[in-house]
C-alpha cells in the first residue's frame, strides 16, 4: 500500500570498524604503540559486524537463568547462558581482554587491552563484567604467590573453557568477586561472612553475599571474617579433589540492566577457601581488584559515550527534518560536538589510566601515586556523566531512540550501573579525601600532573587554581566531595586534552567546562567553537 511506503530512514549502524576513532588511535600512536593497531582493527572489524551486533542483542534478549535442582531435587546451582553469551565470551577472550596483559611483555599491554576492551564493549556490557573481574583479579591473587602461579597463566590463557570442573584442569579460568553483604553495601568492614582455620591450611567459610556477579566462574576472592579480622579468601567452585565446592545460589537479580550478565545472592556453608594475603588484611589485599575494576568502570562509561555520539551522529547525517539533514542544523551540531568532547574527554583520561597502570605494575612509584588518586576521581566523575550523556544521545534520535530496535534503551539502562559498581558516588568521591589523608603525596602528584600544561590555557589555569583554594577548608571537605572530586576531574581531563587532543575539542572543552561560560545541560557550546571538526572525529565511517 502506498501508506507503508519507508522514507528518510537511516541505515543500520553495521559492518563498519568500530576502531576507527580518532581519540583511540592517537593515544595508542602518542604512547608508541603501533605495533598494536591491526589487533585494534582487527576488533574493531568484528565489534562494528551485523553479526557482532545480533549476538549482543541475542544475549540481551534472552537473559541467563537458574537452575537450583535437577530433575530428582539435587541441587546443581546452575546458570543456563544464552549460546550468544557464551560466543561473545569466547572472542573477548580471544582477543585477550581477561587477564592476558599480566602475560604479555609489551611495555603498553595494559594501554592496548584498554583500547580494545573500549572498542568491544559496544556489542554488549553484560559479558564485560566477567572479562574485567578475571583481568582485575591477579594482582590481588598474587598475595598468595602458590595460588598465582598455580593460577595465573590460566587466567592469562586465550581459551575459554566453560563449565564446572577442577580449576587446575582446565584450559583457561574466568574469576569473580564476592564482597558485598546485605548488611553493609560497600560498607565491607561490615561483613559477618565468618572464616574458620582448618588443620590442612583451609578455612570454612560461612554466610551470604548480596551481590556475585557472574556466579559460574570458575573462582572468586571473598572477603570474611577471619580470626584476624576481615581477609580475602580463594574460592573454587570445583575442588582440587574435584567435588563441588558449596556454593548455593539463592537467586538471580532483576536488574535495570545487564541483563545479558548473572548477578546472584550466594550462599556460603562450610566452604572450603584458601587465604590470599594475611588474616585482617583483607581490603588491602582486594584493593588491587578494586582499582583495576574502576580503571573498566571509567573505560565503560567513555565506551558508552563513544557509542552514544556515533548513534546519534549517524542518525543526524542521514535524517531529513524541516527541509535539512539534521547534522546540517545549527543546534543539532551544538548538541553533537558537545555530546562529543564529552566523550572525547572521558576516554582520554581513561586510556591515560592504563598508560599509568603499563608503568606502575613495572615498579614506577610515582605512577602508583597518581593512578591511585587519578583513578578515583575519574571513575567518580566519568561514571557520573554517562547516565545524561545517554540520555542527551538518545533524545538526538526522537521517538526512534526510544524504541528498543534503535538498541539506544539498553545504553541508557546500563550507563548508571557503572558508577554504582565499586562503589556508589559517594564512595568514589570520598576514596579520594581518603587517599589524600593517608598518601598526601598524592595530591601533590596530581597537581604537577594537570599543572604540565601551565600557561596553555587561561582557562585551564584559572581552574587549577580555583581547585587549589577548595583544599583551604579542610573542616566542610567531605561536605564538599562531590563538587571538589568533580572540579578535579574537569582539570585533569582539560590538562590531558590541552597537551595531547586535537585542538578543536580541547578549546571546546575548556571555555565549556573550565571557563565561565558553562551551560546546564548538553547543546550549550559558546559559538566560535569549531563544531565541524569535533562531529567528523565522532561520526562513524562506513564503506
Amino acid at each position: 500500500m502506498a501508506t507503508h511506503e519507508v522514507t528518510n530512514q537511516v541505515p543500520p549502524l553495521e559492518d563498519y570498524d568500530a576502531a576507527e576513532q580518532p581519540v583511540i588511535l592517537e593515544a595508542l600512536r602518542r604512547a608508541g604503540a603501533t605495533d598494536a593497531l591491526d589487533d585494534l582493527h582487527a576488533v574493531g572489524r568484528i565489534a562494528g559486524s551485523a553479526e557482532a551486533q545480533r549476538l549482543g542483542d541475542l544475549a540481551e534478549a534472552h537473559p541467563p537463568v537458574l537452575r537450583t535442582h535437577d530433575r530428582y531435587g539435587h541441587r546443581v546451582d546452575e546458570v543456563e547462558y544464552d549460546p550468544a553469551y557464551h560466543r561473545l565470551m569466547d572472542q573477548a577472550v580471544r582477543f585477550g581482554l581477561h587477564g592476558a596483559p599480566w602475560a604479555d611483555p609489551s611495555p603498553h599491554a595494559h594501554l592496548v587491552r584498554a583500547a580494545k576492551m573500549s572498542v568491544w564493549g559496544q556489542v554488549d556490557a553484560g559479558h564485560g563484567c566477567p572479562i574485567s573481574m578475571t583481568y582485575a583479579v591477579v594482582p590481588a591473587l598474587r598475595a598468595n604467590p602458590e595460588l598465582a602461579a598455580a593460577y595465573e597463566p590460566l587466567l592469562a590463557a586465550r581459551e575459554y573453557d566453560f563449565g564446572l570442573r577442577v580449576p587446575s584442569a582446565k584450559r583457561g579460568l574466568i574469576a569473580g568477586m564476592s564482597m558485598t553483604e546485605k548488611q553493609g553495601g560497600s560498607d565491607v568492614r561490615a561483613n559477618t561472612t565468618a572464616a574458620v582455620p582448618s588443620l590442612d591450611g583451609s578455612y570454612r567459610i560461612t554466610g551470604h553475599k548480596w551481590f556475585t556477579s557472574a556466579p559460574m566462574s570458575d573462582f572468586f576472592l571473598v572477603l570474611a571474617q577471619a580470626p584476624g579480622g576481615l581477609s580475602c579468601f580463594f574460592v573454587p567452585r570445583v575442588l582440587p579433589d574435584g567435588t563441588r565446592n558449596t556454593f548455593r545460589l539463592q537467586r538471580l537479580k532483576d536488574k535495570l540492566g545487564n541483563h545479558s550478565n548473572a548477578s546472584a545472592e550466594v550462599e556460603y556453608e562450610d566452604t572450603v577457601g584458601w587465604l590470599v594475603g594475611d588474616e585482617g588484611r583483607g581490603v588491602p589485599t582486594i584493593i588491587d581488584m578494586v582499582n583495576l575494576t574502576r580503571l573498566d568502570c571509567t573505560l565503560g562509561s567513555a565506551g558508552g559515550m563513544r557509542v552514544g555520539v556515533a548513534a546519534a551522529a549517524h542518525h543526524a547525517a542521514h535524517r531529513r527534518a524541516f527541509g535539512a539533514h539534521l547534522a546540517d542544523q545549527p543546534l543539532m551540531r551544538n548538541v553533537l560536538a558537545d555530546l562529543a568532547v564529552e566523550a572525547e574527554a572521558a576516554t582520554t583520561v581513561g586510556l591515560w589510566l592504563a598508560e599509568l597502570t603499563d608503568r606502575a605494575v613495572t615498579g614506577d612509584e610515582a605512577a602508583d601515586r597518581l593512578r591511585r588518586i587519578a583513578l578515583a576521581v575519574s571513575k567518580y566523575y566519568v561514571c557520573k556523566r554517562g547516565p545524561i550523556h545517554a540520555a542527551e544521545a538518545l533524545e538526538c534520535l526522537g521517538g526512534n531512540g526510544y524504541v528498543e530496535e534503535s538498541r539506544m534503551p539498553r545504553l541508557y539502562r546500563e550507563a548508571p550501573l557503572l558508577s554504582v559498581w565499586e562503589g556508589s558516588g559517594n564512595v568514589a568521591a570520598l576514596d579520594v579525601l581518603r587517599a589524600m589523608a593517608k598518601q598526601p603525596d598524592t595530591l601533590t602528584a596530581f597537581f604537577a600532573e594537570v599543572e604540565a600544561a601551565a600557561g596553555a590555557d587561561r582557562r585551564l589555569d584559572a581552574a587549577v587554581a580555583r581547585l587549589r583554594g577548595q583544599f583551604s577548608d579542610v573542616d566542610t571537605i567531605q561536605y564538599r566531595a562531590r563538587r571538589v572530586v568533580g572540579e578535579m576531574a574537569q582539570v585533569l581531563q582539560g590538562s590531558l586534552l590541552v597537551r595531547f587532543g586535537h585542538p578543536a575539542v580541547a578549546d571546546a572543552f575548556t571555555v565549556s567546562r573550565l571557563g565561565a561560560d558553562r551551560g546546564d545541560v548538553f547543546g550549550t557550546l559558546p559559538s566560535g567553537v569549531d563544531t565541524a571538526a569535533i562531529i567528523e572525529r565522532a561520526t562513524p565511517k562506513l564503506s
